[in-house]
């Protein structure tokens, strides 16, 4: 198998992943996942499709990954992921999909607009 190469985004956090056969080996910017990802839940977030497809220790990923927080930066890495195993086989696509790994969740942070003390929130109105 050749190096398969995707990204992911979520919020703010952009991941690019690059997924060879292997032992299972997950580095996250130089260092290991559980180094990188001290929470047990994110680093089931980032196993997931692995566990869907029960190809858990089948695979080597090195990843990159920058932006956000750390919960966006495990999602990205999720659909990276995801994109990754139905590049190289198209069949377990449907089972992803059931999941729900391919959708980008697109939910981001509203920029401020001028004239508001926030996104949306107006300075209190005064009336004298």
């Amino acid at each position: 198998m050749e190096i398969l190469n995707t990204s992911g985004r979520r919020k703010t956090s952009v991941a690019r992943v690059y997924m060879t056969s292997g032992q299972g080996n997950i580095t996250i910017n130089d260092r290991d996942i559980k180094v990188y990802f001290p929470n047990e839940v994110l680093q089931t977030i980032v196993n997931q499709p692995f566990a869907t497809l029960e190809a858990v220790g089948k695979y080597d990923v090195k990843v990159n990954v920058k932006g956000g927080g750390i919960s966006g930066q495990a999602e990205a890495i999720r659909l990276a992921i995801t994109k990754a195993l139905i590049e190289e086989n198209a069949e377990v696509r449907p089972a992803l999909k059931k999941e729900g790994f391919i959708t980008r969740d697109p939910r981001m942070v509203e920029r401020k607009k001028f004239g508001k003390r926030k996104a949306r929130r107006s300075f209190q109105f005064s009336k004298r």
